[in-house]
């Protein structure tokens, strides 16, 4: 069978990749065709366009990028009609891909989202818009299934894709040992958030010499764009490792986003830092309708991680909350008992077997 899968940032193309992968045990004659990164086509798919070209951050910027982003919801909806795929597979990116769903639903093609929306942050009324133009919706997080259920739409828990990931990850390019506790920077993928993160974390880090930070560098940016914004700062970087690098950190300062859950689930004491553009910030918080801004954090329903949010975000925070998780064991010990329930409430492995099962299921109905 023939599967157009659209996914519009670098965690979408890790959880697409594997579900490919999946499809194809399943299916053998599987043919893929998407939007998406390196992952995907890696499985084969043929990418037709990646997802750096599509990360746009921000109610600001996508304002900013509007027409470009109306040319590429026109440019997908004719490549998918003259392609005609069996199914359309929609992968989390809902500002794009909700506006591709109701035309695979006039086109009678077969829509399954894997990895919901976050309709339950905001914008609940696209609950509507989902009921009426996606066959299957395959969530990811335990308490999504029950936020459908309020407005008439079963959906299913299939389980977290990133236990998957990270079971079967092997490290095979462990980082080189120098005596010193490593503490991990993950500043986000996006140019804007890594621009207005990265400068504050690394100003909080030359407060602790006796640690070796190392940045994880997103590998949709330009090293170039880091040397930028370091100036000179000597910090390691390092691209492609990220899970390497947090299998050997002690701590680590994180962007929001999935990267927080990725933190939790290798066992590393964490801070979560972010900030965004005024504007964005200021339409978010009328419109955002939850507590947490972690997936940490939003999964257990309780502050386990510190959460440092726009002027929250400050050097000094950061610094104090880093000595907290680095030499509170107390703290430490808190925070690592609280991961293993996180792990229990995310499921068992198995989630992209799970969805590519009840995919072709559907198909062959």
């Amino acid at each position: 069978m023939k599967y157009y899968i659209i996914a519009g940032e670098p965690s979408g193309d890790l959880h697409a990749s594997n579900l490919a992968r999946a499809l194809r045990k399943k299916d053998p004659a599987a043919v893929f065709r998407a939007w998406g990164g390196d992952l995907l086509k890696a499985e084969g798919a043929t990418l037709v366009k990646h997802f750096r070209d599509l990360a746009f951050m921000g109610f600001a910027e996508v304002i900013l990028h509007l027409r470009t982003i109306l040319r590429n919801i026109s440019f997908c909806k004719k490549d998918i009609a003259g392609w005609k795929p069996d199914a359309v597979i929609l992968v989390d990116y809902p500002g794009f891909n909700l506006r591709i769903a109701p035309a695979m639903k006039e086109m009678g093609i077969p829509v399954f989202y894997y990895i919901s929306p976050q309709v339950w942050a905001w914008k609940q009324s696209r609950v509507h818009k989902i009921r009426e133009t996606v066959d299957r919706m395959f969530c990811i997080l335990p308490f999504e299934v029950d936020f459908y259920r309020k407005f008439d739409f079963k959906a299913e828990f299939v389980g977290h894709p990133l236990l998957d990931a990270i079971e079967s990850w092997a490290d095979e390019l462990p980082l080189q040992d120098d005596g010193r506790k490593i503490i991990a920077l993950l500043p986000g993928s996006r140019r804007q958030e890594i621009k207005k993160i990265l400068p504050v974390m690394l100003e909080a880090a030359n407060q602790f010499p006796q640690y070796r930070f190392v940045i994880a560098g997103a590998p949709s940016q330009p090293v170039s764009l880091y040397e930028t914004i370091m100036d000179g700062n000597k910090t390691e970087i390092i691209f492609g490792k990220t899970y390497s690098l947090l299998k050997k950190s002690y701590a680590a300062l994180v962007t929001s986003g999935t990267a927080t859950l990725e933190a939790a689930l290798f066992g590393v004491p964490e801070v979560v830092c972010y900030s965004g553009s005024l504007i964005s910030y200021a339409i978010a918080r009328k419109l955002v309708k939850v507590k947490y801004i972690s997936l940490v954090n939003l999964v257990m329903d309780r502050e386990v991680v510190t959460e440092l949010i726009q002027r929250e975000m400050t050097v000094s925070n950061m610094v104090h909350e880093l000595k907290k998780i680095t030499e509170d064991e107390h703290r430490r010990s808190s925070l690592l008992n609280d991961y293993e329930l996180l792990r229990k409430k995310l499921g068992g492995s198995g989630a992209s077997e799970k969805t590519a099962g009840r995919i072709l299921e559907y198909l062959k109905k």
